[in-house]
């Protein structure tokens, strides 16, 4: 019994960096969606970043997101990665980074349009507007 009550005050006591909580991160938006030739393609970005209380994205700056390729029409399956997005400082486009696999940055009309990502699926996506889902965009 003692060892049981050491073990409980032990984790009582530990300290709050060892408790891993999610941040607002945990809480993504999608934000563009766009389709290919049998795949699609979305940008997520936190919840913080969309309903930012400047009114969501600000001009020339950079957000950590994530991307996804729904290649399950081609039996590949659904990647999501890690990117930078980047409202533009006249806020007519956005460019998603994907750094995590050296492709060159894609620039996305605010309001929509064609636009090539990935060289190999990616050609051509048809993209719909940036922050869509926002309820107060377009006011």
């Amino acid at each position: 019994m003692t060892a049981g009550f050491a073990a409980a005050i032990a984790l009582l006591s530990a300290p709050a960096s060892a408790v891993t909580l999610p941040d607002d991160r945990a809480w993504m938006i999608r934000m563009i969606a766009c389709k290919g030739n049998g795949v699609l393609m979305e940008v997520y970005l936190p919840q913080s970043v969309v309903f930012a209380p400047h009114g969501g994205m600000a001009a020339g700056k950079t957000a950590d997101g994530y991307y996804t390729l729904d290649l399950t029409e081609l039996n590949k399956g659904k990647d999501l990665e890690p990117v930078h997005v980047t409202m533009s400082a006249d806020r007519k486009s956005v460019t998603v980074d994907q750094y995590t696999r050296g492709l060159p940055p894609t620039r996305i009309p605010v309001g929509g349009g064609t636009v090539d990502f990935d060289r190999r699926f990616g050609i051509g996506a048809k993209c719909g507007p940036f922050q869509a889902q926002d309820p107060n965009y377009g006011n």
